[in-house]
């Protein structure tokens, strides 16, 4: 298991890894920045950068193998998420979401439908997510404040 209380990020493609440090300064808890290359490593002690390996889901395993309770996952990755409620981290995605146990079976199964459609369209899916927007922003770093806090409390 790794650190009791830590905040993992799978840093890829992650808007809000400024406001997750924030938040993991204010509370003293070690940031694990996991992602496969790419990173600036950040001055802050309590920040740490972790490159794995190239290679499909490296990062998600090496997140998934070491979070446990009293740890918060940050996370767009639905099967990372499911991973890592199994292990009885809190999982937040970036817009501020909490992941659920009642509610991952669902995400997985709409996640496969949505890839099979995309699959089945030989035209293309369209366009893509919406734009991440400040009230993302401001939702993620109330609901990363809420959940370190409930994390803090069950760990």
């Amino acid at each position: 298991m790794g650190v009791s209380g830590a905040l993992y990020i799978d840093a890829d493609a992650c808007p809000v890894k400024p406001e997750a440090e924030r938040v993991a300064t204010r509370h003293g808890l070690t940031m694990f920045l996991v992602s496969n290359g790419g990173l600036r490593p950040p001055a802050n002690s309590l920040v740490q950068t972790v490159i794995v390996s190239e290679g499909a889901d490296e990062a998600d395993k090496w997140i998934a193998d070491r979070c446990g309770p009293g740890d918060v996952v940050v996370t767009a990755d639905i099967p990372l998420a499911a991973r890592c409620l199994e292990a009885g981290a809190r999982v937040l995605r970036h817009d501020g979401d909490a992941f659920t146990q009642a509610g991952i079976g669902q995400q997985l199964a709409m996640r496969d439908l949505m890839a099979d459609l995309r699959a089945a369209n030989p035209l293309g899916a369209g366009g893509g997510g919406k734009p991440f927007t400040k009230a993302d922003r401001s939702r993620f770093l109330d609901a990363l404040e809420r959940e370190v806090r409930a994390a803090a409390r069950a760990g």
